[in-house]
């Protein structure tokens, strides 16, 4: 495919339930029968799972929260994680082996719900307005869960990374809520795993979704597309980036990414961009694998204090 066409081919294709790395057994079963601010733990980190962070037209969005175990000596860094599934399916349980994966590496992982558009409803910008909120929520509770403020990342798979790039350009769009008004949703590093960047690219006039989901046809209205392409808005001053994708996409074309990374490279940000012999999910263990090192990484060079 070498358009980005209709994008409901996203919402059946994510990473599996387990996540890029195995999540212990102990933990998945705790995870069978969630309740709010239920905390579970293992040897080498704690999870506690649906904490309230937004309530939007008496919808309530959680986060769930992966820690190091044991007591914090410090500030740690901490990582977003935004699941895919094309805006309109699935949800933050999608980032469990992931928000492990970071948590035994030292950083506190959220793994974030937001509004799924249906049809005319939760449209385009609720979802970055969404992950922005999420990203001021943690800062205004860093303490709390002994987080650096100033060392906040983004991780996103698929249109997760489309959120996730977004979070490392945008400042807050609507910052309606005093009491998160002075916290910045901006963060400082950005992982953009098989994310679409560019709407606006080979489009198509008749594209169903994309106009559903927009709000708009890309004719009349083509700031609004624009505006969601990450690659539209790269600009100096952006996060540093770490670009992964897959050279057998069929569902994101790997151009999305080159083009990103060649924008973000004429701006002046620090990028990098890895290409994976794997698919639009990551289906190898050696794929995955490369994932989460470079991944870790990424995380350590930029977040992690004295790196």
């Amino acid at each position: 495919m070498s358009k980005l066409k209709a994008l409901p081919f996203l919402v059946a294709l994510y990473f599996p339930a387990s996540g890029l790395v195995p999540a212990p057994r102990a933990l998945v079963a705790a995870q069978q029968a969630p309740a709010p601010g239920a905390v579970s733990e293992s040897p080498t980190f704690t999870v506690q799972e649906n904490v309230p962070y937004e309530s939007v037209n008496g919808t309530t969005l959680t986060l769930d929260v992966y820690a190091p175990a044991g007591h914090a000596t410090g500030l740690r860094p901490a990582v977003i994680l935004i699941h895919g599934g094309g805006w309109a399916a699935l949800s933050k349980s999608t980032m469990r082996g992931m928000g492990a994966f970071l948590a035994r590496s030292g950083f506190v992982a959220f793994a974030v719900d937001y509004r799924l558009v249906q049809g005319a409803e939760n449209r385009w910008p609720a979802q970055l307005d969404d992950v922005q909120r999420a990203v001021r929520w943690v800062r205004a509770h860093a303490a709390q869960y002994s987080v650096n403020p100033a060392r906040l990342g983004a991780f996103g798979h698929s249109a997760g990374g489309q959120l996730a790039a977004l979070l490392g350009m945008e400042e807050t769009r609507d910052n309606s809520d005093a009491a998160l008004a002075q916290y910045s949703s901006r963060v400082q590093a950005v992982v953009d795993v098989s994310g679409p960047s560019d709407f606006t690219r080979d489009h198509d006039t008749d594209n169903a979704f994309l106009t559903e989901f927009l709000g708009t046809t890309y004719a009349d209205h083509p700031k609004v597309w624009q505006s969601a392409s990450p690659a539209l808005c790269a600009a100096k001053g952006d996060a540093p980036f770490l670009i992964v994708h897959g050279t057998q996409d069929e569902e994101v074309p790997i151009a999305q990414a080159q083009e990103l990374y060649e924008k973000l490279q004429a701006a002046g940000v620090p990028v990098s961009f890895i290409k994976v012999n794997d698919v639009h999910t990551f289906h190898t263990p050696e794929a995955r694998h490369e994932l989460a090192v470079e991944t870790v990484g990424f995380f350590n060079r930029y977040l992690v204090v004295g790196q």
